[in-house]
């Protein structure tokens, strides 16, 4: 069939041709912006979890765009793990402040902000480390400028928050990869969303992250559990599964169906990268409008190439030869949970002499640890992967 209509483009965050199956999510983040609007605030915030490549980035600028539409501001970034991170990340927070602000000149909340919320936006701005974008701006003696981050990120969100409330909107940060935030960061977000929910301020912390990231709050803040509404993100249930395939080739013309989208199905086992990843080759290797068991066969050895290439090596190639044999030792139990006790067997090392190798895993994005004394995957399908390798 014609490439230059192929539907399917799988990327980091590109939102599918089909969403489907997220509804709930969706209607969850939803409610928060009519709630906003009948400013009955006091709500608490949304986070997503799951592996990688199940679609929660995409589920994140869905609620950004939602909010935009509805006049919020808008505040969105994605959190680094590493030593350069937590200075990028304030960077960027006052950077997406600044342009979020901006970008409601034309609404109804601009004459609020500016009399109240641009000054702290500006002042904090700062104290992030920002310079150079506060020229049109204006700074607000007394506000958000102690260079202390919890009590300037607390009054820069008050103001922001009254500011949108009397325009019956929202303010929200929207963050990805949050069990990446640093420590002080992370408190100090968790505090101030902790301090809206109380004070009845429309702000919402809104994230996603592995499945560890509510252990990580929980450690951060005892209350954490409390603040938000934790919403887990996997596998599409099959009728769901099937539509993010089927509904964008009919739409073109043509058809799947039967022993072909079975076959397909099974090889992505419902997750959304591995659905668009495998419709690609199905659009590329297909010939005719009605989709062969042939067409798919061969889409699944080709798609399951291009992840090997691309989507898993990658990874695989960030690891060094001691971590790629710790990684290996994993792959022992599919997709996991690995117990760490089992590991120390597998490789004839002892528990201390894992630790680093595992700590740098961690810090690579590879591994995650879902619970005391575990390790797994970050991504579905690498323990598969890694049973390709010959090396």
């Amino acid at each position: 069939m014609d490439p230059a209509l192929n539907p399917f483009a799988p990327g980091s965050g590109v939102k599918p041709p089909a969403l489907v199956g997220r509804q709930p999510e969706i209607d969850a983040f939803d409610l928060l912006v009519a709630r906003a609007k009948a400013n009955a605030a006091g709500d608490r915030g949304i986070l997503l979890t799951g592996l990688r490549g199940v679609g929660k980035t995409v589920l994140l600028n869905e609620f950004s765009e939602l909010a935009r539409r509805n006049g919020w501001l808008v505040v969105q970034f994605e959190a680094q793990p590493g030593e350069g991170g937590p200075e990028a990340v304030r960077k960027k927070l006052a950077r997406e402040l600044q342009l979020g602000a901006r970008r409601l000149r034309q609404t109804s909340a601009w004459s609020h902000l500016r009399q109240q919320g641009l000054g702290s936006i500006s002042n904090i701005s700062i104290s992030l480390g920002l310079q150079g974008l506060t020229a049109d701006l204006k700074f607000t003696p007394g506000r958000a400028d102690s260079h202390a981050l919890d009590i300037d990120l607390e009054e820069m969100v008050e103001d922001v928050s009254e500011s949108m409330r009397k325009a019956r909107a929202g303010f929200a940060l929207v963050i990805d990869e949050m069990q990446d935030l640093d420590p002080d960061l992370l408190g100090a977000l968790l505090t101030v969303q902790h301090a809206a929910g109380q004070r009845g301020w429309p702000f919402y912390i809104v994230g996603a992250g592995l499945p560890s990231l509510p252990g990580r709050l929980a450690e951060s803040r005892s209350y954490a559990e409390r603040l938000f509404h934790y919403r887990k993100v996997g596998q599409l249930d099959p009728t769901a599964a099937a539509e993010a395939l089927t509904v964008p080739i009919e739409r073109l013309g043509a058809v799947l169906r039967g022993e072909p989208l079975r076959t397909v199905l099974a090889a992505a086992g419902g997750y959304a990268y591995f659905l668009q990843a495998y419709g690609r080759t199905l659009w590329e290797v297909a010939s005719e409008t009605e989709i062969t068991l042939g067409d798919a066969s061969l889409a699944v050895e080709l798609g399951t190439a291009d992840l090997d290439h691309g989507f898993f090596v990658s990874r695989w190639q960030r690891a060094t030869r001691a971590e790629r044999n710790y990684l290996r030792a994993m792959s022992q139990d599919g997709e996991g949970p690995t117990a760490t006790a089992d590991l120390i067997g597998r490789l004839g090392r002892d528990h201390s002499s894992l630790t680093s190798q595992r700590g740098r895993l961690i810090e690579k994005g590879i591994i995650f640890a879902p619970e005391h004394g575990q390790v797994q995957f970050t991504v579905p399908g690498m323990g598969a992967f890694i049973a390709r390798q010959k090396e």
